[in-house]
């Protein structure tokens, strides 16, 4: 028996000295779901894709970049994001969520087979105190990128002036930003753009549709915009803020703060953060956001009461019931 152990730990040995042998660049798509077995620094050209200040040897940092990459990585296949050829621009707001989704995307970039470039793009919207020096350091010194741009357009003022004392400012001013955004990505030749939306943004639109507007919207992963037909995707659709915001935190990206919605009172996202919060806790069930997102994922045309969407996907409207070839009908 002594003897077989020895000779099983010998195997194990030898799997593990292969897999430490493998190179990092044999990484695809299509092998999302394997995880390396160890962690080992790698010398390439874009050094600045290993940055980790204050965090070289945290582990829990490590596992938790390995989890989002998996997530990204996923998504990015499930909605083919990336593509030899491709020319992303990544929009870069100053927050925790942007500055994680370039920084993640930057590591597959090193590390995928598929060849896209990266363009790094923040607007100044000049509010009132700003000062993006802070990011531009990072994005210039830190992380070493050479393809970014900073685009200075007073929407701010245009906010301000237009919207009713007791609106949110959010609406125009995410509705001007992305005109700029648009505009800015057709210009650079890009053919895709990348926002750093995560689940959470997704299920409190969600909920905000449903209760302000009677409607089941979310954010999709993935959409055509009308304008220049460009692609824009949300690779961090399925990774949530609390993840996020540690990865960040640790990772010491500069945040710049928002002084626009900062300053508004009662607005109705935050609220609805608290309504996801309290169910979580309510239920004592840890996965309550993340089944509501999957639910996101798993319609039920038959349960629904939209007789339009039975019919787009060949139920009969009224009943229910699928339309087979001929014209039958079968009960579901």
């Amino acid at each position: 028996m002594a003897t077989s152990l020895s000779r099983q730990c010998s195997i194990a040995s030898l799997v593990l000295l292969l897999l430490l042998l493998l190179p990092s660049n044999t990484w695809s798509l299509a092998s999302i779901a394997k995880k390396p077995t160890t962690t080992t620094a790698t010398t390439t050209t874009t050094e600045s894709l290993l940055w980790t200040p204050a965090n070289n040897n945290n582990k829990e940092l490590e596992q938790l970049e390995w989890k989002l990459l998996r997530q990204v990585r996923q998504v990015a296949k499930d909605y083919e994001m990336l593509q030899d050829g491709d020319h992303i621009m990544v929009c870069v707001s100053g927050g925790k969520d942007s500055a994680s989704l370039l920084v993640l995307l930057m590591k597959l970039q090193q590390h995928l087979q598929t060849k896209f470039r990266l363009t790094a793009v923040h607007v100044d919207q000049k509010q009132p105190g700003y000062n993006g020096t802070s990011l531009v350091e990072w994005l210039r010194d830190d992380l070493k990128v050479d393809d970014y741009r900073i685009v200075e357009e007073d929407t701010y003022s245009i906010v301000v002036n237009k919207t009713q004392a007791d609106k949110s400012f959010c609406t125009l001013c995410s509705r001007l930003r992305r005109g700029i955004l648009y505009s800015t990505a057709l210009e650079l030749g890009c053919n895709k753009i990348a926002l750093g939306h995560h689940a959470d943004d997704a299920l409190e639109t969600l909920f905000l549709n449903m209760l302000h507007a009677g409607q089941i919207k979310a954010m999709p992963a993935r959409y055509t915009s009308t304008r220049g037909s460009l692609a824009v995707l949300r690779p961090l659709i399925s990774s949530f803020e609390t993840d996020l915001q540690t990865y960040a935190t640790q990772q010491q990206f500069p945040i710049l703060p928002c002084n626009l919605c900062s300053n508004q009172a009662d607005l109705q996202r935050p609220q609805i953060k608290l309504l996801l919060a309290t169910l979580e806790s309510s239920f004592r069930n840890p996965q309550a956001k993340q089944n509501l997102v999957r639910s996101l994922g798993n319609i039920r045309p038959s349960h629904m009461l939209d007789q339009s969407l039975r019919q787009a996907v060949g139920m009969d409207p009224i009943t229910g019931e699928e339309e087979e070839e001929g014209g039958e009908q079968q009960a579901v």
